[in-house]
């Protein structure tokens, strides 16, 4: 096995990872079944977005078991893969039994205990993936962030493809393919994935290359696959042999790109040079002397801008997403509308993770652009998506959803790629995901504070539940258009404080090792 297996094995993993983006699915069936208004459902909602993002056990997790394997017989990366499995089958699954009338009405507070449990497992998987991949293939991190990354938000599509073809129309099973899926796939898979002596070789870009566009061959199809299923209407057996079948044989490609590029690898490796291993460990050395623990990252400016850039970009967009269903009711979109747009959503998503990484490490390589300046551009783009989703115009949430969910998706690729340039790689797991607690900060603030409170008192009319009209989301998303511009004047903060460091620490390892 090699870092090419371990890429392939931890691509299967993100594919069907993120169940926590198909929220809006089973978010009616669950607010119907347990009788729950709009802000406490966006309470549930919330519990889902501290699990999902809150990374920071499965960062602390990774750092004993996984970085330090070698001297232990007992560790490695499966074990963050196996903490995450467990949570995965045991939160999805009582939650589906809640809402199948398996068990009595749980309280609410169980309820957000088990969402907590089943989304928190996205976090175990994603950590191992993302860190994994940056161990070996370090001077390509946007790309390789990007990849597992863009997998992680296409995996909600991927698996509500499943869920049409099965069992569609009945949210309750829908739950149980989450607590099963993820968790086999998970315990099948890891334990290929490793981390492996970092070997720069000139085919590593090459190959990453093969695997990112095999990433938009799936979000192609997947797109296509999304936009027929609304056009046509398929049988049973027709659903199977044209989606399941030929998505199953797509996603085995990352195999036949893993063992092409292990074969040249192990060529490339006898004509490597001493002087060249010798300048490998020299960059080596000197990059690791930048690294910083948590508590020294969290006692720099950086670290602050970073997070309170990721609450304003991630926490708007992540309540945007939440509230799809909602939304588009109040405007009067159709289910199968609205259910196209949370498919449609992991597209966007997938296309912003993907895009950001590979766009960076780019402009990195060629232009010397530091990665900051994108993620302010992406935010500023976010607060024009947010108003145009708050202008109420037809079909307003095709284009809105569009703009939020690729400018959403880059945040979640830039930031753990420029947390590990600015802080190190050895700690870097625990690092990323403690940023990352300020997405469900963020969430629970315009989710349940903004559009959950403002949703509540526009309700009218004998069903109090329920709001219809442009006046529904309007305020909230203006307030949303104004916290993301001001996500993008902090991100131009960190862009040009650490403009200077690009330039003398990041690009000086690169040249060692041009494109």
């Amino acid at each position: 096995m090699t870092k090419w297996t371990a890429t392939a094995a931890s691509i299967w993993i993100q594919c069907f990872g993120g169940a926590s983006y198909t929220f809006s699915i089973y978010s009616s069936a669950l607010k119907s079944s347990q009788g729950y208004d709009q802000s406490t459902l966006d309470t549930v909602s919330v519990f889902k977005d501290i699990g999902a993002n809150a990374g920071v056990l499965s960062g602390l997790l990774y750092s004993a078991v996984a970085l330090k394997y070698r001297r232990a017989r007992f560790g490695g990366p499966w074990v963050v893969h196996m903490a995450g499995a467990i949570q995965c089958f045991a939160g999805y699954f009582f939650l589906y039994a809640a809402v199948a009338g398996l068990v009595e009405r749980p309280p609410v507070g169980v309820v957000c205990l088990f969402m907590f449990f089943g989304a928190h497992s996205q976090t175990f998987f994603n950590t191992t993936s993302v860190v994994t991949g940056v161990q070996n293939f370090s001077d390509y991190g946007g790309t390789i962030v990007g990849i597992m990354k863009g997998f992680m938000g296409l995996s909600g599509a991927i698996v509500i493809q499943f869920y049409d073809t099965l069992c569609k129309g009945n949210p309750s099973y829908f739950l149980l393919l989450l607590a099963l899926l993820p968790t086999l796939v998970s315990i099948l898979f890891m334990p290929f994935v490793r981390i492996y002596e970092a070997c720069r070789a000139e085919i590593d870009k090459k190959y990453l290359n093969c695997f990112s566009a095999f990433a938009l061959l799936i979000a192609a199809y997947l797109m296509v696959s999304i936009i027929l299923r609304n056009i046509f209407t398929f049988s049973l057996w027709a659903s199977v042999l044209t989606f399941t079948l030929l998505l199953l044989i797509l996603l085995a490609s990352p195999i036949g790109i893993a063992i092409k590029a292990q074969f040249m690898e192990s060529k490339t490796r006898r004509e490597t040079t001493a002087s060249d291993a010798l300048l490998d460990k020299e960059t080596s050395i000197e990059y690791d002397g930048e690294d910083m623990t948590l508590v020294s990252a969290m006692s720099s400016v950086n670290f602050w801008l970073l997070f309170i850039a990721m609450l304003c970009g991630m926490g708007t967009g992540l309540a945007t997403i939440n509230n799809m269903s909602q939304l588009g009711q109040s405007l009067g979109y159709t289910t199968v509308e609205i259910n196209t747009f949370v498919s449609l959503w992991s597209i966007w998503n997938f296309l912003g993770r993907f895009g950001a990484g590979y766009v960076s490490d780019y402009l990195l390589h060629t232009r010397g652009w530091a990665r900051p300046l994108l993620m302010a551009l992406t935010q500023a783009t976010m607060a024009v998506g947010h108003l145009v989703i708050s202008s109420g115009f037809p079909g307003n949430l095709y284009v809105g959803s569009v703009i939020v969910g690729i400018c959403y998706g880059s945040q979640w690729s830039l930031m753990p790629t420029i947390s590990s340039e600015i802080f190190g790689v050895t700690h870097f797991g625990t690092i990323f995901n403690t940023i990352a607690i300020a997405s469900p900060v963020g969430s629970y603030i315009f989710s349940v504070r903004v559009i959950g409170f403002i949703y509540d008192k526009e309700a009218s009319g004998d069903d109090c539940s329920s709001c219809s009209g442009t006046l529904c989301f309007m305020l909230s998303f203006l307030i949303m258009a104004s916290v993301a511009f001001f996500g993008f004047l902090v991100a131009l903060v960190l862009f040009f404080r650490t403009k200077r460091f690009y330039h003398s620490i990041v690009l000086k390892r690169f040249r060692h090792f041009p494109n």
